[in-house]
């Protein structure tokens, strides 16, 4: 059997700017991919961005959806001052901080933000398991 891999898409407003957020504001490596959509390679998965109207149109749904969609992205990193690094790098690069980084109820340490469309984003650090690669950073 083929190895499989989850992907993640986006729809975005703005495939430019947006592959400006995640390519040089969050530093994701960029896949080469059409002008039309963008592939990034992450552990475990990759994050495609497609424009929003294209996007709903394929999946054949309206594309005006607003407000909490039901789900956020997941970013797991190894400490606490990664979690503050990469928010604010996040939000260095034009997300919008939704809750700053802070101890959590369930012993980790986690905050949020919306990508330049809305897409929210959970940034966390787990210290009873790791939920990265197997490669776990030391």
């Amino acid at each position: 059997m083929q190895p499989r891999i989850s992907m993640i898409t986006l729809g975005v407003r703005d495939i430019a700017a947006s592959v400006e957020f995640y390519e040089k504001g969050l530093g994701f490596p960029r896949l080469e991919s059409p002008p039309s959509v963008a592939f990034f390679k992450l552990n475990g998965t990759w994050l495609g961005l497609y424009g929003r109207e294209a996007l709903a149109e394929d999946a054949q749904v309206p594309a005006d959806g607003s407000g909490f969609s039901g789900f956020a992205l997941a970013h797991n990193v190894s400490s606490e001052k990664e979690v503050d690094g990469v928010i604010a790098r996040a939000v260095k690069a034009g997300a919008t901080l939704t809750k700053k980084p802070q101890k959590v109820f369930w012993g980790g340490y986690s905050g949020y933000f919306k990508d330049p469309d809305g897409h929210l984003w959970e940034v966390a650090h787990n210290p009873f398991m790791w939920v990265g690669p197997t490669d776990k950073p030391a």
